[in-house]
């Protein structure tokens, strides 16, 4: 395991280090959680020794090259210290280059028809992304506050609170009133123009000189006020420039300034085309605020508003007549957009219902979606400790205390959900049970825009409601991933194994090992008892018999071979005599050319996390029993048997790599498990054509489970063989 060095400068340096040197970042970026790595060759990441860092939850390959290391909250700090790291900025090293310009890069190459979809959504997210942390800071400030109210300390909605709750009023407030400001600034960064510029024209709408025509006792000359009937709503009219100019509180909004920042660009750009460069600075932007600040006021202004208002009336007539669908559809449908960047449309939705009809719908069906998150998170960190993984079960706390307590359901996604396939399904019915509940009940409604946490919980109405559907949304994900587990079975016995080695390893186990040489031509005779030790292969379990006494009877002939790491026992010097033992001999279940486990691509297998073995190139697609035993394991997708033999040996045979992907699709299994069989007996047939094409390796692996309980597992590498013949020798 890595250790990086104390503070962020150290794990900065390890993860250059992991992600195979600044010579090969193509790119690096971050969003809200997590490095984005765009690597020149993603083949020289170890992926092993960045999960163990202190620092990462996480890490998500990605297809082309691309590289995703889970952070969390620090993800910013970190981006800063490894691009300022000294290597990054030496002759050679690649520069990094920035967000815009990777995905101007990849627009270049053309996203097909609907490019201009993904350049909308692109729009929306980068114009809110920025603010998650004061979006975050005010929502925890608006739960406090609501706790306190709830204790009965201050009424937080009342007119006449003292100087010092209006004050607190203000800390959260200021967020959600200048956001309209925060957006233009990060949509005018976003379309490339000065972002000051973008954030001058909205805050000139904003300003007490222009919000002040809109009381009416003002007594500034040329506006008019009435109240409107059938809404009950006041509009007040102001005559500037001789022209009717509708005055809104544009405070909240963010319709206005998307649409004002869209009209900018085009504006801005416009005039950067008619000075010369030297005159920009001045001209530019004073020709884009005369432009810009009076049609956002006359028409863009009014026009966001009018949108806005449509929008969330809309909305809540259908949250009014149909609770329902919101309550489900909301929940099922945030898992999918929040991987994508494609939430944040929604949290603008959310906004905008709160400042124009004073509450929200859409948050509530939602914090069933997040807890179902956060449950299923609840769920591997308990097998995580269940099944002692260090390494899970920290970026499980981690990602579950960012959730519980700061609603921020990234590291959870990034870190756990999105490497293991079989959490969606199981997170997806807690979504479904929480928003079942939720519009059964009635629906469930905010007057704040809170991140949905623990600490948030007070500012849901009707609050009952709302903590019954979290909290069973909560629980039916971390049940049902507690009990069918995060990790397929294939995936739960290479974790095993993987955890008694480092485990053995750790304790000095592997450093045991007996010095034996080669035996030529010798018979040995014998017995011994074995004992109990349970090794998980596919969906069973591989358990050895205690005190099983054997003979056996084999040719021990072959080179010995270096000790196995994790534990195993193999023989460790060449030349040196090997005592008298009983053996088992092993024959090949495929014809081939015999290769060390050191030549196969696969970390697991080539560390002897499954024991020591050998692998085949196989010449066809007959796969055969090796030995005498009984089929303890037949996985369903016929890539993997495990045997186990009268005298204890544990054997699995796993055909081809990753091949589990398949789903059985050219495997014709010809036996069951629980029967006995005989060496040379058919297990399968494989269409190794099919593997090939479907990208995976056809190598063989035939390994010895229970490797650390023998004395000796010699591989025969280097040879062609057929089927059956001897290419290990275990001696007991």
């Amino acid at each position: 395991m890595n250790t990086p060095a104390p503070g962020t400068d150290g794990l900065a340096e390890e993860i250059l280090r992991g992600v195979g040197g600044a010579e090969n970042i193509e790119s690096l970026t971050h969003c809200a959680t997590r490095l984005r790595f765009q690597l020149h060759d993603g083949s020289k990441v170890d992926q092993a020794a960045l999960d163990a860092l202190d620092g990462v939850m996480g890490t998500v390959p990605q297809s082309g090259d691309r590289f995703q290391i889970v952070i969390g909250g620090a993800v910013a700090n970190v981006h800063s210290k490894i691009i300022n790291l000294p290597s990054m900025s030496r002759s050679g090293a690649a520069r990094p280059k920035s967000d815009a310009e990777v995905k101007a890069a990849v627009r270049a190459k053309g996203r097909g028809r609907f490019a201009w979809l993904d350049n909308f959504f692109e729009y929306l997210s980068d114009s809110f992304r920025p603010l998650l942390g004061v979006l975050l800071g005010a929502s925890l400030i608006i739960a406090i506050a609501s706790v306190l109210d709830a204790l009965g300390v201050v009424d937080f909605r009342a007119e006449d609170k003292s100087a010092t709750w209006v004050f607190v009023d203000a800390m959260w407030r200021s967020v959600l009133y200048f956001l309209p400001v925060m957006v233009a600034y990060n949509a005018a960064k976003k379309l490339q123009i000065d972002p000051w510029v973008g954030a001058t024209v909205m805050a000139a709408v904003m300003t007490p000189n222009f919000t002040g025509m809109l009381n009416p006792d003002s007594g500034i000359p040329g506006v008019t006020c009435s109240t409107n009937s059938t809404l009950g709503t006041q509009q007040c009219v102001a005559d500037v420039f001789g022209l009717p100019l509708q005055l809104n509180d544009y405070g909240g909004q963010v319709f206005v300034p998307l649409l004002m920042v869209a009209l900018l660009a085009l504006v801005y750009k416009g005039l950067q085309r008619v000075f010369p460069e030297n005159l920009q600075l001045v001209f530019v932007p004073f020709f884009s605020m005369l432009i810009m600040i009076p049609v956002t006021a006359f028409l863009i202004g009014p026009l966001g508003v009018w949108a806005g208002n449509g929008i969330g009336e809309g909305l809540a007539w259908l949250n009014d007549n149909a609770p329902i669908v919101f309550a489900i559809f909301i929940p099922l449908l945030y898992p999918f957009l929040v991987p994508l960047g494609l939430h944040w449309p929604l949290n603008a939705l959310m906004l905008q219902n709160i400042n124009t009809i004073g509450y929200d719908f859409i948050q509530g069906p939602m914090g069933a979606w997040n807890f179902a998150c956060f449950g299923a998170t609840a769920g591997v960190l308990l097998l995580s400790i269940r099944h002692r993984e260090p390494i899970m079960r920290q970026t499980a706390t981690g990602a579950l205390a960012a959730g519980l307590l700061g609603g921020i359901s990234e590291p959870s996604l990034y870190g756990i959900h999105l490497r293991f396939k079989r959490i969606y399904p199981r997170m997806l019915v807690g979504c479904l049970v929480g928003g079942v509940i939720v519009g059964v009940l009635g629906g469930v409604d905010t007057e704040a825009f809170a991140f949905t946490s623990v600490l948030t919980i007070p500012v849901f109405s009707p609050v009952g409601v709302y903590l019954i559907a979290i909290t069973a949304a909560f629980v039916t994900a971390m049940v049902l991933v507690y009990l069918s587990d995060y990790r397929t079975p294939e995936e739960r016995a290479q974790a095993n194994a993987e955890r008694d080695a480092a485990e053995a390893a750790a304790h000095g186990e592997a450093t045991d090992t007996t010095a034996r040489g080669e035996a030529t031509g010798a018979d040995t005779h014998g017995e011994t008892a074995t004992h109990g030790e349970t090794a998980a292969v596919g969906d069973r379990e591989l358990v050895t018999v205690g005190a099983a006494s054997t003979e056996a009877r084999a040719d021990a002939t072959g080179p010995a071979t270096p000790a196995a790491s994790g534990g195993a026992r193999t023989a460790a010097a060449a030349g040196t005599p090997t005592t008298a033992a009983n053996s088992t001999a092993l024959g090949a279940p495929v014809a081939g050319r015999v290769v060390g486990l050191d030549e196969v691509e696969d970390p697991v297998f080539s560390s002897r996390a499954l024991g020591e073995g050998v692998g085949i190139e196989p010449a066809d697609g007959r796969v055969v029993a090796p030995v005498d035993g009984e089929l303890i394991t037949v996985t369903e997708t016929g890539h993997a048997f495990g045997i186990r033999t009268a005298d204890g040996v544990e054997i699995l045979i796993h055909i081809g790599i990753d091949t589990v992907q398949m789903q059985g699709e050219g495997f014709d299994v010809h036996v069951t498990a629980g029967r006995q069989v005989s060496a040379g007996d058919l297990l399968a047939e494989v269409d190794l054509d099919a593997v090939r094409a479907a990208n995976h390796p056809t190598v063989t692996l035939m390994t010895v489970l229970n490797t650390a309980d023998l004395a000796a597992v010699e591989p025969r590498t280097g040879q062609d063989v057929t089927t059956g013949d001897l290419v290990v020798t275990v001696r007991r």
